[in-house]
């Protein structure tokens, strides 16, 4: 009897000592809630990371560009004292500005509007109503004083034809000025290019005192007044603006040789911007 109730005193150590053991050995492991907050792996609220690496709202970055000098580039300011001229253009009587392979040395067009040309302020047109002469005294359309009339447009009635070959018109400004700028209007109504074209400033009306050829693009010296450089030019609404660089004169003298449509020479207007010398 003794016998039968130790070997059941013996099961129950067993079993309670199993019991024991099944209960000791899961609470050694880490529950899954312990293992995914380690410190490591997801930081607490006081381990976020720092402003540096995950910015505030204020710090976010915007969606316009940064202004840099590319994407809005400065506009250049003028010389001190010097501003646009005012150039009344005439409106444009054709389309484009056709080349002609036929003509050498013949610039390429600018393909928009020129550019405005700055000069000192008080620069006017000195020419406008100012007497003209002309080596053709007898132009067979127009009179010689539309010449300087302020009148650019390229309608019939408003420009003087003179006769063939070498032809000069020569604007007596009445008084010594500093001149800025000429622009010449040939005739604008068709493309056409002028020979010979060359452009004169003196003291005297005979071009004997201090001669100056401001623009010159007879190739071939046909005109006789020697061979120029600059190059020739298609007629446009525009017209041809040479830069005179403030040169002081009184006469303003201009040659031209025939177009590429006719032997014959044509002036709409010639305008001189500049001012009286004190």
């Amino acid at each position: 009897m003794m016998k039968k109730d130790f070997g059941s005193i013996m099961k129950v150590f067993v079993l309670v000592l199993v019991v024991m053991l099944l209960c000791y050995v899961p609470g050694c492991k880490k529950s899954p809630t312990e293992e995914g907050t380690s410190g490591s792996e997801h930081p607490s609220t006081g381990e976020h990371p720092s402003a540096s690496e995950h910015p505030t709202g204020g710090e976010h970055p915007t969606t316009e560009p940064a202004v840099t000098k590319e994407t809005t580039p400065e506009k250049s300011a003028a010389p001190a004292g010097m501003v646009p001229i005012d150039i009344k253009l005439p409106k444009p009587m054709f389309v484009g500005t056709p080349q002609s392979t036929t003509v050498a040395n013949l610039e390429k067009p600018l393909g928009k509007p020129r550019p405005p040309f700055l000069a000192p302020a008080g620069v006017t047109n000195v020419a406008l109503g100012k007497p003209v002469a002309s080596s053709d005294e007898e132009p067979i359309i127009g009179d010689i004083e539309m010449i300087t009339d302020g009148d650019m447009e390229a309608a019939d009635g408003s420009y003087v034809e003179l006769g063939p070959f070498a032809q000069d018109v020569t604007i007596d400004l009445e008084a010594l000025h500093e001149i800025y700028a000429i622009i010449v209007w040939h005739y604008h109504k068709q493309a056409r290019v002028y020979f010979d074209v060359v452009v004169q400033v003196a003291d005297d009306p005979d071009f004997i005192t201090n001669v100056r050829t401001l623009f010159n693009n007879d190739i071939d010296n046909s005109a006789g007044i020697g061979v120029g450089k600059d190059m020739h030019y298609t007629e446009t609404n525009e017209g041809k603006l040479i830069d005179t660089k403030g040169v002081k004169a009184r006469y303003v003298r201009l040659y031209s040789n025939g177009n590429t449509g006719n032997d014959l020479n044509h002036y709409i207007e010639v305008a001189v911007y500049g001012k009286p010398v004190q």
